[in-house]
């Protein structure tokens, strides 16, 4: 599917969506909780999870279901790390039997796990522009979501 990716529909509820169609009614809320650390993560992977998680339960991003996306970013975590270390100890250039320069295909492998991990970063909201666009209420507040709800719907009739 091509285009935008759309925005979760609280998320168009506080930053006060002005197309009242757009709202969808019927989107899953996934109740919070802390996912189980996957048994087939990396060593280097289940460091970055521990790290993590309670980071993102902090802020109220993270539920059950976020499991694999989460594993997902914390394995890339792992490839990156492991490639920029070869990296640092190979350098980023070598010298082929006929002579000839070639980049370090770990290079590769390092600018592509760090692709995926700002992907990944930037969908739980964890780098600076995504948090901006993220409003969260703290445990134990009111995030204002059932009542902007019943205020949508007051405003068009459903």
């Amino acid at each position: 599917m091509k285009g935008r990716i759309p925005r979760p529909t609280k998320i168009k509820i506080l930053e006060g969506e002005r197309n009242k169609n757009r709202i969808n009614k019927h989107e899953p809320r996934p109740h919070p909780g802390r996912p189980t650390c996957p048994d087939h993560l990396s060593s280097a992977a289940k460091v970055e999870w521990k790290r993590i998680v309670p980071q993102l339960e902090e802020m109220g991003l993270l539920s059950k279901i976020d499991r694999t996306e989460l594993a997902l970013y914390c394995q890339a975590y792992a490839r990156w790390k492991k490639a920029e270390a070869v990296i640092n100890e190979k350098g980023e250039l070598y010298k082929t039997q006929s002579g000839n320069v070639i980049t370090s295909p770990m290079l590769w492998v390092a600018n592509k796990a760090m692709e995926q991990c700002h992907k990944f970063l930037t969908e739980f909201g964890m780098t600076p522009a995504s948090r901006g666009r993220i409003s969260v209420a703290r445990p134990g507040e009111d995030d204002g979501w059932n009542k902007l709800l019943d205020f949508c719907k007051e405003k068009t009739n459903v």
